[in-house]
């Protein structure tokens, strides 16, 4: 029987540590080397980290990441290596080397170079023209990277018909909730198109805004899940493939046979001997998946944890309000770095009412970290002083008033990250986002921005779901029922400013992430006025969301490089 033993090194690398990576590599291939791997394959750009974004524009970055793949190339023996880097040929490429015995013996070069949502492949590379198939222990293997199997008759598919009986895919893919599924449904079909394997290798960590949750896997010719790795941490998938059910599976499928002739473009390289096989024959795992709730709670624990330690801060800063938000994103930090490395500051006003102020401190006292009370009313109190008798006379009081809080609010909370070095994490949801509902240099004040992307609806699902699985109100019950407040005045409620969050998110879905127009929203049975209200919302505080930290994505279309429209706009929708 003809076996391939496959290890998928699914990883977090680091933009630009060209040295920490390179060391993540070696540690992989030895380890799949002790398990008796025939072929080691990394995820997309693993030499430099995904996205590099305008790092490519530097040549010595180019330069440092041709010399490590070399130097990795040098430690390399008796495993196939499939490692992500970019390649330099009078431009730059997105390619995986294929290395054995001390060598880069091929490099493919992706084909299809994505520019839409987050990706921008063409600013910076050149696509490649050759397609590969390997021969590596008598095994005929296609490479190809990420974006190129996406495509039904693209390069994997030419290598099947070349005949290759593994199609490799190199991936850095980011998450957003339910792509994990979409992606192993197309993978699958490709399995079945090209009766072929499908070995799919994912990227894992957080990248700024991008969080990517691994979840590398393979399908048999018959498009079934034989094997997958764990989402949203490190894994070494290992697996044999029975590489003679290829045939079996081919000879009843003439389709491919008559297609045989479209493979002419297919170049073959020699990579790697057989070897004699060790005994016993490892089937490969298959991780579960998660229900919608805890994938989206990973994916925020693994991005806020990526984003603080890969760019060096001890401890991160919240503002504690005692609503939903502010202790999702506590209990989040939490989960993501430890309650040692967690601190909650309380800033009553006049308007915070005693069950605010009892949640709050409830919240960290369950979650075990440290509470600073800054009350801001005296400083509230000179602030109008000193306006009214110097500037606005006797205006009176309007959402000026309710800014200058939160203003006070984000002044306290920058004072204290500026003189311990934390870094502050602000708690906006996308609803609040996308209507503006957020006050610049106040609430918005900060670093980075945990649930920028997650609706408030959402909000209370995930924190829901996160008491669930810690057995206990972590979250006390009462931020659940209590109507969402800024308290910036008497008796405020959020829908004081906007329609109810179960009208309100499925609007902003509509408008904000499927770029419906006004009448298709109303015919989904929205009242016609509160869809402007939405919309007008929405278009004029463009300017402010550019102003905002930066924050996770869990959604198709997030706000930042998903989404970008001007800010100096006239059209209008309706």
């Amino acid at each position: 029987m003809r076996r391939l033993r496959i290890a998928l090194a699914q990883a977090n690398f680091t933009v630009g540590d060209l040295e920490g990576n390179r060391s993540k590599i070696l540690q992989f291939v030895k380890e799949a080397q002790r398990e008796g791997a025939d072929i080691v394959v990394f995820p997309e750009l693993s030499v430099t980290g995904y996205p590099p974004e305008d790092l490519l524009l530097k040549p010595q970055f180019v330069e440092e990441n041709l010399k490590t793949i070399k130097d990795i190339a040098q430690q390399i023996g008796d495993i196939v290596a499939v490692v992500g880097f970019v390649d330099l040929e009078k431009d730059i490429y997105n390619a995986a080397a294929v290395i054995y015995q001390h060598k880069i013996v091929d490099v493919y070069r992706k084909i299809f170079l994505p520019t839409y949502s987050v990706f921008d492949e063409d600013r910076y590379f050149s696509r490649g023209e050759r397609i590969p198939v390997y021969e590596i222990r008598k095994c005929q293997v296609g490479i190809n990277i990420c974006e190129d199997i996406w495509y039904p008759d693209g390069p994997g598919h030419i290598q099947a018909l070349a005949g290759a009986e593994l199609i490799i895919n190199l991936s850095s893919s980011p998450f957003y909730a339910g792509k994990r599924s979409y992606r192993e449904k197309m993978i699958a079909v490709r399995g079945i198109d090209d009766a072929a394997f499908v070995a799919y290798v994912n990227l894992v960590g957080g990248q700024d805004e991008l969080v990517f949750d691994g979840g590398s896997f393979i399908v048999n010719p018959e498009g079934e899940i034989i094997a997958r790795a764990k989402l949203f941490e490190e894994d070494l998938l290992i697996a044999d493939l029975d590489i003679e059910s290829v045939l079996r599976t081919r000879l009843h499928q003439p389709k491919i046979r008559k297609e045989i002739l479209q493979a002419e473009k297919v170049y073959k390289v020699f990579v790697a001997p057989p070897k004699e096989r060790p005994s016993g024959f490892i089937k490969g795992r298959t991780e579960e998946t998660p229900p919608l709730e805890r994938e989206i709670l990973q994916a925020l624990v693994l991005g806020t944890r990526d984003y603080v330690n890969k760019n060096n801060f001890k401890k991160v800063l919240i503002g504690l309000s005692g609503g939903i938000d502010s202790s999702l994103v506590a209990a989040i930090a939490v989960e993501a770095l430890g309650k040692d490395r967690v601190v909650g500051v309380l800033m009553p006003s006049p308007y915070t009412s005693k069950e605010s102020i009892e949640d709050a401190t409830e919240l960290a006292k369950n979650l075990g970290i440290q509470i600073y009370t800054v009350p801001i009313t005296d400083i509230f109190e000179q602030f109008k002083k000193e306006l009214r008798e110097r500037v606005w006379g006797d205006m009176p009081e309007d959402t000026t008033e309710e800014n200058i809080q939160a203003r006070i609010r984000g002044n306290i909370l920058m004072a204290i990250s500026n003189k311990f070095g934390w870094l502050v994490l602000t708690t906006g949801n996308k609803s609040e986002m996308s209507c503006g509902y957020a006050t610049l240099y106040g609430d918005m004040a900060g670093g980075f921005a945990v649930i920028k992307d997650v609706m408030k609806t959402m909000v209370y699902k995930v924190a829901a779901y996160y008491n669930k699985i810690k057995e206990r109100d972590v979250i006390p019950q009462r931020v659940f029922v209590k109507p969402p407040s800024a308290e910036l005045r008497p008796n405020q409620k959020d829908e004081d400013s906007l329609p109810p969050y179960e009208i309100l998110d499925p609007i902003l879905k509509a408008y904000v992430e499927e770029d419906r127009s006004y009448r298709e929203i109303v015919e989904m049975g929205f009242d016609a006025e509160t869809v402007k209200k939405v919309i007008r919302m929405v278009d004029i505080n463009e300017y402010k969301r550019r102003q905002a930290p930066p924050g996770i994505k869990i959604t198709p279309r997030a706000f930042g490089k998903d989404r970008r429209l001007p800010i100096t706009n006239k059209f209008v929708p309706f």
